[in-house]
């Protein structure tokens, strides 16, 4: 004989309006961040210098002022709580050109910071993770007997070049120029000239693979470079393959299961 539960009506309900309010509430924040993100078409309060098409404020910024002197170029992501300042504090004049440049397709990832009171210029498709700092200006030790913090700062312009790529935490100090198509690896701190297509590591950064155009990659790569994906190849074509490899790894597996069950079957001895 079956005992029918004993259901709580009012854990139910309870239960019931806990997972609606968390609907509502994951529902107004969406709209918040979609509302509140910053663009072209919607600049906020901010009066950057120019603001490119396709590109996005996540919301909530981080920091920002300055922004007169404040290029960005077309289909940028700047994540959320990124902070882009020009100057030590609002309120500095500059003159009449943009001191921080960003060019098209750069990625900032959450939390990235680039503070300009000189030149920085981010080339095109620079991708930086989450938590990377880059900044024209560093705190200054001349005078030991007095606080660090209210020693005024070296300057120097920063730029980094097109098709970079900087790993979370990494830092760019002031008067560091780097190459086309550089990796800086995680946690790197960046001075000085890095040469184009090289890849450093470390703190300070030191070159730590190169690619030479006789000899290729030097040290070589541990591991083969993935083949592209064709030309032309659809969203539709993508997934049609998915399936298919999906299907044949169903039946590779089937038979392997129905090859095992087999052999046990004829190992099995035989009854009296």
């Amino acid at each position: 004989m079956r005992v029918p539960k004993n259901r709580n009506v009012f854990s139910s309900v309870t239960a019931w309006r806990r997972r609606t309010a968390a609907r509502l509430v994951h529902r107004a924040d969406r709209w918040v961040r979609e509302a509140a993100s910053i663009s072209a078409e919607t600049p906020g309060p901010y009066a950057f210098a120019r603001i490119g098409a396709g590109t996005r404020l996540a919301y909530p910024q981080g920091t920002i002022f300055g922004e007169r002197w404040i290029e960005l170029g077309a289909c940028c992501i700047i994540a959320e709580q990124v902070t882009l300042t020009v100057g030590m504090m609002p309120g500095q004049e500059f003159g009449p050109e943009p001191l921080l440049r960003l060019g098209d397709g750069v990625v900032l990832g959450r939390g990235s910071h680039v503070v300009a009171s000189e030149s920085v210029v981010l080339g095109d498709n620079v991708f930086c993770g989450p938590y990377v700092y880059v900044t024209s200006d560093n705190h200054s030790y001349d005078d030991p007997q007095q606080a660090i913090g209210h020693q005024w700062p070296r300057s120097a312009p920063v730029e980094i070049g097109s098709g970079s790529w900087l790993g979370v935490g990494a830092v760019v100090l002031p008067g560091a120029r780097i190459g086309r198509n550089v990796a800086v690896a995680a946690g790197a701190v960046v001075r000085g000239e890095i040469p184009d297509h090289s890849v450093v590591a470390g703190a300070p950064a030191r070159v730590v693979r190169r690619w030479d155009p006789a000899d290729g990659w030097q040290p070589p790569l541990r591991t083969p470079a993935p083949v592209p994906l064709p030309d032309g190849i659809t969203a539709a074509q993508l997934t049609a393959l998915a399936e298919l490899e999906e299907a044949r790894a169903k039946d590779a597996a089937e038979r392997e299961a129905e090859a095992g069950a087999s052999g046990v079957d004829s190992a099995a001895p035989a009854g009296p």
